[in-house]
């Protein structure tokens, strides 16, 4: 066998283990032209570190803030209609010194009856996702834009979503993400300050906004939402996504998995 004839036969490996991982037929990465990612800012030049390694001495201290706002704060909160019918804050989990956050809308009903976001059936593909990442649920931060369910899973409305606003952006000015994946519409909406939909700004490298602290210019990746994605579980959805995922893997120098890892 000749050296390209191993090379492909090595990426058909790579893309079968990651299909497995994400339990459905995933496309290869299709040669998209998207603008690339904006530069890093100065702070941040030079190689980057992986993203499972701690980027600063101080993730203690960030851990500490977040519980903070959390106790002193959200778990108590009753600043719009939503307090009334949940049965947990669903605050956030994760490394609290994370490069990658996962931003989704608000809980749904396991998130409400246990406290942790993302652990139903969306929240199993959004694991898979991230380990065919290459990484745990540990290495990144996930969080909702809501921290409480809204009624029969619907999208949060434009007043809930400004109730909590403060939250999620100190939870994002402590842990200074590289990237940001918003997951659906009100996430991506939200955090770009836009109306366009996820249909047309998915795949495509977006910066955050002078939204708070040192987060301008943050690097953002709008996908689709995994609960989405188990609505309308095509194969053409699934490359999709996978194709965003890879994007943020290459910005922060993450390799595909080899075969028995992730």
């Amino acid at each position: 066998m000749n050296d390209d004839a191993q090379k492909l036969a090595r990426t058909a490996r790579q893309l079968l283990d990651t299909d497995a991982a994400l339990g459905g037929s995933y496309l290869p990465a299709e040669r998209n032209p998207l603008p690339s990612p904006a530069p890093a800012t100065p702070e941040k030049a030079g190689p980057a570190p992986p993203a499972t390694s701690p980027r600063s001495p101080d993730a203690e201290e960030k851990a500490a803030a977040l519980d903070r706002i959390y106790t002193q704060e959200a778990r108590d909160c009753e600043k719009c209609g939503l307090s009334r019918g949940r049965n947990k804050v669903v605050f956030g989990e994760g490394n609290s010194d994370a490069d990658l956050v996962f931003v989704g809308e608000g809980p749904g009903q396991e998130e409400d009856r246990t406290g942790h976001p993302f652990v139903g059936r969306a929240g199993d593909l959004l694991t898979k996702m991230i380990g065919a990442m290459g990484l745990r649920r540990e290495d990144v931060y996930i969080c909702n834009v809501v921290k409480c369910r809204p009624p029969g899973n619907r999208a949060p409305t434009p007043d809930e979503a400004a109730a909590c606003w403060s939250y999620l952006v100190r939870q994002l000015e402590i842990i200074r993400p590289r990237v940001i994946v918003t997951l659906g519409n009100p996430a991506t909406r939200a955090l770009l300050n836009t109306r366009e939909g996820i249909t047309r700004l998915r795949g495509r490298w977006q910066q955050l906004g002078m939204i708070g602290e040192g987060l301008a210019g943050t690097a953002v990746m709008p996908t689709f939402h995994p609960a989405f994605l188990l609505r309308q579980y095509t194969q053409d959805n699934r490359g999709k996504v996978w194709s965003d995922l890879q994007q943020v893997m290459a910005e922060l120098g993450l390799a595909t998995p080899k075969r028995g890892e992730g």
